[in-house]
């Protein structure tokens, strides 16, 4: 059985409106990942194309941008799990590699939400919930949020500052990530003074819709030493997934599919969380962020709020945090979100991360969140 490594990773820039087709937008993050690699689209085997259905016209993307790619007749999957869903091609992706069915694998990840109008995307992501028992009744992505951040700061004593010092961190960030979509650092008092948009979130709580891209390549161990000098090994793999109404969560100040997709990679790979050097988490809203540090074990239940008091996320903290500007700063292509992450983590590693390199990091992780809390999974990687 052999290693799987990443060889390589791009991504478009992230933005509100990219005014391209998927495909060429797709072809953005494909022309970033293959930049100094000596191959050619006929060696990679397979792709694995990652969306959210129902932001653009096209059905079936994968053979749209699989030809256009030029990666046919080479086989083509496509994989959807919402927000998570490149991140799920990324575990499919290393299955692939791992069985031996293929030798190197391209893992794309798109979404293109400028075709609709903010209220149209909050009904398609109001979707990914129970559509008779919940989403009717007005379960949007703001509201299930909200909800986690209440029940935490009822039980636990979370204010609405705390939830603010998550932003102003990733904002400082992502002022210096040419590849976001907002690049303005905001002070705390900009943000506790936004507008509400489901209480207790505010506007610079909450992130934005965006068109982008991501690609992540991926090769079987002896393959990707003969390609790069500097392979990204994935060492540990979790997911799980939750119940999709609310009303049957067990749990609602963490993410249940989280907490199990990092009890399972952290096996895998054998470390524990004070082992990783940086980490990328899902922080679709301020309190997502929150959560990612409780449930992945870097703070106890309800002790978050310390490690963003104390600027221990921050750079030179002990455990860096969303130092690319998050999901707050960059936007959020669905589809394209978990390999953007990724990537990140893959910069991190290699040393080339110049905007806010973490310094001598060699093991990073990945959160990434689908849906209000449905599917969860948790890669770790090693350099």
């Amino acid at each position: 059985m052999a290693d799987v490594a990443i060889v390589s990773a791009g991504q478009s820039v992230f933005t509100r409106s990219c005014g391209e087709s998927i495909r060429e937008l797709a072809f953005e993050a494909f022309k970033e990942a293959l930049e100094g690699l000596d191959i050619t689209t006929g060696d990679i085997d397979a792709s694995i194309i990652c969306s959210a259905p129902e932001y653009d016209k096209q059905r079936s993307p994968a053979g749209l941008i699989s030809e256009y790619l030029e990666l046919t007749p080479k086989p083509s999957f496509y994989v959807e799990t919402v927000c998570s869903s490149s991140s799920t091609g990324l575990r499919v992706a290393w299955s692939l590699v791992k069985s031996g069915l293929h030798k190197m694998v391209a893992v794309i990840g798109f979404q293109k939400m400028s075709e609709l109008s903010s209220r149209d995307a909050a009904e398609r992501m109001g979707r990914g919930a129970d559509i008779i028992w919940e989403s009717p009744f007005g379960l949007t992505m703001p509201a299930g949020y909200a909800m986690y951040a209440q029940a935490h700061m009822d039980k636990y004593g979370t204010t609405e500052e705390h939830l603010a010092k998550v932003r102003v961190k990733n904002s400082h960030y992502g002022a210096t990530n040419p590849k976001a979509t907002y690049r303005k650092e905001l002070s705390l008092e900009d943000i506790l003074n936004s507008e509400v948009i489901t209480s207790p979130l505010k506007k610079f709580d909450c992130c934005a819709n965006a068109d982008g891209s991501s690609c992540i390549i991926v090769a079987r161990g002896d393959v990707a030493k003969g390609i790069t000098d500097k392979p990204i090994w994935i060492v540990g793999l979790g997911a799980a997934t939750d119940t999709m109404t609310m009303a049957g969560r067990e749990l609602l100040t963490g993410l249940k599919c989280a907490q199990e997709a990092a009890r399972q990679a952290y096996k895998m790979a054998r470390l524990k969380p004070q082992d990783i050097d940086v980490a990328e988490v899902h922080d679709c809203f301020t309190v997502s962020e929150i959560l990612a540090y409780e449930d992945l074990g870097f703070a106890k239940p309800g002790e978050g709020v310390g490690l963003i008091e104390d600027k221990e996320t921050y750079a030179d903290g002990t455990i860096p945090v969303n130092v690319d500007g998050g999901l707050l700063s960059k936007g959020h292509p669905i589809g394209a979100t978990g390999g953007s992450q990724i990537r990140t983590i893959v910069r991190q590693l290699r040393g080339e991360a110049t905007e806010a390199q973490v310094k001598g990091a060699e093991i990073g992780l990945v959160h990434n969140i689908g849906g209000i809390g449905q599917y969860g999974n948790v890669t770790i990687l090693r350099r």
